[in-house]
């Protein structure tokens, strides 16, 4: 993930950046995003939960999706 640049330390550099932005000869960088998440390794990681589950599901025997729902409601009920 790219991190934003930081700002010059040094007074005079950081006022001339604050010139050239106001100026438009500089473009300030994007804010990060508030939660601090990458929205396309969000879109990725959404998608791999939601494609498991299902091939999940097909891969057990009935048995095995019957075991797992019997002990999940015993889990809900106690």
């Amino acid at each position: 993930m790219a991190t934003k640049p930081k700002r010059p330390r040094d007074t005079n550099q950081l006022a001339k950046l604050i010139v050239d932005i106001a100026t438009g000869e500089e473009s300030d960088p994007a804010p990060a995003p508030a939660d601090g998440k990458d929205p396309a390794a969000v879109a990725r990681g959404r998608k791999g939960g939601k494609v498991g589950g299902k091939a999940r599901a097909e891969a057990l025997t009935p048995e095995e999706r019957s075991e797992i729902a019997k002990k999940a409601a015993a889990a809900r009920w106690e």
